[in-house]
């Protein structure tokens, strides 16, 4: 038995999206879409300003570009850190 049925066996999950209907979960995906790409936006700007920082010596340069990192590719690691536990079910697909 795979891990995955086991922990819906176990715990009586049942997968989630199967029961929202597709008009709502289009929305969320077009809603998930939209706050992706300004995360984006927002993430490649602060790696900008951590590069600009750190090449005038701050060090608080770094952290910038690390953060920006984790905004800008928020999607992609929640996305693999559902499909990792497995709950895949629950990664929605963002469309634009």
């Amino acid at each position: 038995m795979n891990p995955t049925a086991l922990l819906k066996v176990t715990f009586g999950m049942s997968p989630l999206l199967a029961q929202i209907p597709a008009s709502l979960k289009t929305s969320f995906q077009t809603g998930l879409g939209i706050v992706f790409m300004i995360g984006f936006i927002w993430g490649v700007i602060k790696i900008w300003n951590g590069a600009d920082k750190m090449s005038k010596g701050d060090a608080d340069g770094k952290m910038g570009i690390v953060s920006g990192i984790i905004i800008a590719g928020a999607a992609a690691i929640m996305s693999a850190l559902f499909f990792i536990f497995g709950i895949g079910d629950g990664a929605l697909t963002p469309t634009f």
